[in-house]
């Protein structure tokens, strides 16, 4: 299905029963967002409201709600896109299967960006920023934020589509100290390519031209998310994975897309930065207020009929998890072949993506030994840590498996087989006063803070334990063993106070436990944390507390641990402190007021009644 518009795939998701209208009027303070996820979490239908208090377009939420509404959207054109990453990322297919690959260079080439004619109209009407749907997701948010934004720019010393840049970088609208209609917020974070235009752009002293698209055809949006190879642009991904080629034109020097719902133009000049935040983001915590770059509106523009997506990030999983799954979908394959020996990866979105990232590699560097240890997985996890936006892994497990039967996407069965071989005096290796991502504030400070990669290879060393070992029912100070799963056990602690304080109850429970290491051999990891029962509850929980809180440099420990020629290590456990921190910030909670005013459309009567069983 080719869809020409927004509203065209709206019409076609209703058609197949993918989507539900809301008639009644909504507000976009709290109560659309709220309605939004507690569809979401039914696995309901894409949402269309048609009354959005305060303005006059109409908005539509969940779209890309499961992965199997994204496979249906691009139903006619996924398996195609699929192979065009796959020859990019492998070009000797082509040259050794020509006619194979003909389709797929055809299609390339269809699918470059079209310039429309200069004369046709491009919108129907100059609007206003306070015109828009001005949508606050969570009771925090500094205001209104567009979280379906297409990004435009173009490098300053090479102008043009070919060599311009497309991503999904939030955009604040209203709130903090920004001057209504005329600026809005621009916030991007590491390894983007919107960055490296800025700096171009500041070393001449001129402002960078930026464009904001939202809506249009739904491969736009998704283009804006892809985390494409070298040399493939967003604009022809977006006309390949919609099978019609991206239009654009030129108003004011301004990129425009002429498919897009409604366009945003502005500029952002050298030091120009204002507060921005707080958000409500995918780990599950608000981003607290920063300073980012302002954008000075120029023009804002909306077609005849035209509507606002928009999606709700919180805790994951949210529908921004649907847009990870339909990503490994189409370029999952193509991820291994920038990484040397990489057979697999997968960024946790349960413990908020970038946290936590687990891998399999290859281990071929010395297959005359007899005793099995990681060597080239340590080349790799580097090459990994190296590499665009995996190099915001916080935490990396990785792994050899000889059988091939191993898979990152089971989560339980590969924590299990690292733990069964990791070495803790050997197999820890951390990154110390690094970079991490914006999101994560359990560093010391803004992109600051440190990583690990714990790389295990060779026989298990150890059965884990099934059911607590008695001697953790008996310590002081900290209460409520639970497993979380086979080997890792969640220990109750009290409130953090400070590192000194934190030293000695590590102190504390090393003296307790460090005579008693056959005991517990079949432990391999102990989380401290404020609720342990919640910890342990479910894989979800104990993912999401134990890496998004976490400063590993600051916050791992070890029973019985050394240090010898400045490399760490321990002989018993290894332990995660994963307790909340006075520096962290606060996760995200609904407002209880506003979900029981939501309950009418739920109800008999209400659009959404029987929607959630």
């Amino acid at each position: 299905m080719i869809y020409e518009s927004l509203e065209s795939c709206l019409i076609d998701l209703e058609n197949h029963g993918h989507l539900i209208r809301i008639k009644e009027e909504i507000d976009p303070y709290l109560e659309m967002a709220a309605i939004h996820l507690r569809v979401y979490e039914a696995k309901g239908p894409a949402l269309l409201f048609e009354k959005v208090k305060g303005s006059k377009y109409r908005a539509a939420s969940n779209i890309f709600g499961t992965i199997e509404r994204s496979k249906f959207i691009f139903r006619d054109t996924l398996a195609l896109v699929q192979k065009m990453i796959d020859v990019k990322g492998d070009p000797m297919k082509a040259i050794k299967h020509p006619l194979d690959n003909f389709k797929t260079g055809l299609a390339a080439i269809k699918a470059l960006p079209l310039k429309n004619p200069s004369k046709q109209p491009i919108f129907y009407e100059e609007i206003k920023i306070t015109d828009l749907p001005l949508i606050q997701h969570w009771p925090m948010d500094g205001g209104a934020f567009i979280t379906l934004p297409q990004v435009y720019s173009e490098d300053i010393d090479a102008p043009g589509i070919m060599k311009s840049n497309l991503g999904m970088y939030r955009i604040q609208l209203t709130g903090n100290d920004y001057v209504p209609d005329k600026e809005i917020g621009l916030h991007y974070q590491l390894h983007r390519g919107i960055g490296v235009h800025q700096t171009k752009a500041n070393k001449l002293g001129k402002p960078l031209k930026v464009s904001c698209f939202v809506g249009g055809p739904p491969a736009n949006t998704v283009a804006a998310v892809m985390p494409l190879p070298e040399g493939i642009s967003e604009m022809t991904f977006a006309g390949a994975l919609g099978g019609r080629r991206f239009r654009y034109t030129y108003a004011d020097g301004f990129g425009i897309s002429t498919d897009a719902d409604f366009v945003i133009t502005g500029e952002v000049f050298p030091g120009d930065n204002k507060p921005e935040g707080p958000f409500g983001d995918h780990l599950g915590y608000y981003s607290l207020t920063h300073p980012f770059p302002v954008l000075r509106v120029h023009k804002v523009y909306a077609k005849k009929n035209a509507i606002w997506p928009f999606t709700v990030v919180g805790r994951p999983p949210q529908e921004d998890t649907s847009f990870g799954e339909l990503i490994h979908e189409i370029a999952g394959a193509a991820i291994p072949l920038e990484v040397p020996g990489l057979k697999e990866v997968h960024a946790v979105d349960a413990a908020g993506v970038h946290p936590l990232l687990l891998a399999i590699g290859s281990e071929r560097y010395t297959p005359y030994l007899p005793t099995k240890q990681p060597a080239e997985l340590l080349t790799i996890a580097n090459h990994i840590l190296g590499t665009g936006q995996l190099s915001l892994a916080k935490f990396l497990f990785i792994t050899a498996d000889d059988t091939n039967q191993l898979s990152t996407h089971d989560i339980p069965a590969f924590m299990q087989f690292i733990l069964e071989r990791i070495d803790f005096k050997r197999d820890v290796h951390f990154y110390t006063n690094t970079t991490i991502d914006t999101l994560d504030y359990s560093g010391t400070g803004m992109n600051t803070g440190s990583k690990v990669v714990f790389a295990a290879y060779g026989e298990p060393i150890r059965q884990l334990d099934k059911e607590v070992p008695a001697i953790f029912k008996e310590l002081n100070d900290f209460k409520q063993p639970s497993l979380a799963m086979p080997g890792v056990l969640v220990l109750k602690a009290n409130q953090f106070v400070n590192e000194d304080q934190t030293a000695r109850e590590i102190a504390s429970l090393n003296a307790q436990l460090k005579d008693q290491l056959d005991a517990i051999k079949g432990i391999g990891l102990i989380v401290l944390s404020d609720d342990s029962d919640f910890t342990a509850a479910n894989l979800n929980n104990y993912l999401w507390v134990t890496y998004t809180r976490c400063n590993p440099s600051h916050d791992i420990h070890g029973i019985d641990s050394f240090t010898l020629h400045k490399h760490w290590g321990c002989n018993g456990p290894l332990i995660i402190d994963a307790r909340i921190k006075p520096h962290h910030a606060p996760p995200v909670k609904k407002d209880p007021i506003i979900e029981k005013k939501i309950d009418r459309l739920f109800e008999k009567g209400g659009s959404l009644y029987g929607i959630l069983g």
